[in-house]
């Protein structure tokens, strides 16, 4: 029997910051630190694919996330058709940052060399999240789904 407090249809995450360069910002893209993936997907590329032929399916990568939708859900003072709760919904667009060149010592082993950046991805929200949020947890969706 499943419980009463229901299941979650989400995965949570963290705003960072918005993409940016020295001196310039983007405010239409954020950067988004999703809970529990710490690298890009090394099935993605066909050289790390070897080196990972049977731990493959061990990390979790962030491109299962790319498409997804994220939720930030804020308070707002006034009330709008009977609720304070808003959001500004978005979507998973790409990885950020670059994968590793390096290839893998004979001394490394597949579960401690991780290919790639944080696990950080960029997002693209119907509005430009505040600046207020960063720092603040989104909610990144399980769908659209293909499998």
């Amino acid at each position: 029997m499943p419980s009463e407090s229901g299941h979650r249809l989400y995965v949570k995450g963290r705003h960072l910051s918005y993409q940016r360069s020295r001196h310039v910002t983007h405010p239409g893209t954020s950067l988004i630190k999703i809970e529990g993936v710490d690298n890009t997907d090394a099935a993605k590329y066909a050289f790390a694919m070897v080196w990972f032929e049977e731990t493959a399916l061990l990390i979790r990568g962030c491109s299962f996330y790319l498409g997804k939708k994220i939720a930030y859900v804020y308070r707002a003072q006034k009330e709008i058709r009977g609720s304070k709760i808003r959001v500004i919904w978005g979507k998973v667009t790409r990885p950020h940052g670059t994968f590793s060149s390096r290839a893998p010592a004979k001394h490394d082993s597949p579960l401690t060399w991780y290919p790639g950046n944080s696990g950080v991805v960029r997002a693209k929200f119907t509005s430009p999240l505040p600046t207020k949020s960063f720092g603040a947890s989104v909610r990144v969706m399980l769908y659209p789904s293909s499998i």
